[in-house]
């Protein structure tokens, strides 16, 4: 097993290597870039300026990723709630003054609207598009909250030794619907969501003990194995994202993930909402390890 001393060491190399995937899947896309940066601002203007319109999986690795999800005011305050009862589904990093795209913890130099590479809006629970400028729908009475993911981990899992099927496959995650029940509050209700990571059997434990340390990423997995038993019919068949092989050496490990509140807004028909579309993060300014040492 890896000591804390030889991770650190990978981690470095394996931002370069990291990135230089997503620069060349952005080429193969047609994406403008042929630089990813691993410094969150840059990558931001990246996104902002349209060079960067792909999933986050291993983006400036070392650093917080964060969901989004926009409500207007009137609908704040349970949302609020919802996330103080479902902290491992949705682990808040930081909740926006009303009217406010910018941010002033996880980063100061960052607007919500434009620096996120493809965003979900949503009526009434339904989905009504996605976009990758959201400006023209912020609420004037808007009430933004940032959410923890678990992209956040990948530098760490991958200066370990474990591979990632997604970055390596070039790939978005997959995302499931769960029996798992949420703790309602006020109007939001539903089901967990999961994210799926295949992991080597042999691995499992490492696994386990790196994500047990980020709880503002998700923390360690809900399920490893026996997806039925979530309520996981086909692990081929997310409901978000993509499907991924599983080789045979390999369990599926499921995370709590944070299109949770995408399906509880869907099934407590919210008159609007705007969330990041799954797989597509902000990419914070605060580093991994000492944000998730300060709780």
């Amino acid at each position: 097993m890896p000591t804390h001393a030889s991770v650190e060491k990978m981690v470095e190399g394996d931002n370069k290597s990291t990135n230089q995937r997503a620069a060349a899947d952005c080429e193969e896309e047609g994406t403008a870039t042929s630089t990813i940066s691993t410094i969150p601002k840059i990558f931001r203007q990246q996104v902002r300026t349209r060079q960067f319109n792909k999933p986050t999986m291993g983006i400036c690795p070392g650093y917080q990723q964060a969901n989004l999800v926009v409500l207007k005011k009137e609908d704040a305050f349970d949302f609020l709630l919802f996330c103080q009862r479902n902290k491992q589904a949705c682990p808040l990093l930081e909740v926006l003054d009303e009217g406010s795209p910018h941010p002033q913890i996880v980063t100061t130099e960052a607007d919500l609207r434009t620096d996120i590479p493809k965003y979900c809006i949503y009526r009434n629970g339904v989905l009504e598009q996605e976009v990758e400028d959201c400006t023209p729908f912020w609420p004037e009475d808007s009430v933004a909250f940032l959410i923890g993911c678990s992209f956040s981990c990948d530098g760490e899992l991958l200066a370990a030794g474990i591979p990632l099927r997604s970055v390596e496959q070039k790939k978005n995650i997959g995302m499931f619907k769960t029996n798992i029940p949420t703790i309602k509050a006020g109007r939001f209700h539903g089901k967990l969501v999961v994210s799926m990571k295949p992991i080597k059997a042999t691995q499992v434990a490492l696994e386990v003990e790196i994500t047990n340390k980020f709880p503002l990423a998700h923390g360690g997995p809900i399920c490893v194995g026996c997806p039925e038993a979530i309520g996981i019919s086909d692990v081929n068949k997310p409901d978000w994202g993509d499907s991924v092989e599983i080789r045979q050496d390999e369990l599926p490990v499921f995370h709590a993930c944070g299109v949770t509140p995408q399906q509880v807004l869907m099934d407590s028909k919210v008159s609007f909402a705007i969330t990041h579309s799954p797989g597509h993060m902000l990419v914070t300014d605060l580093p991994l390890r000492k944000q998730n040492e300060n709780n």
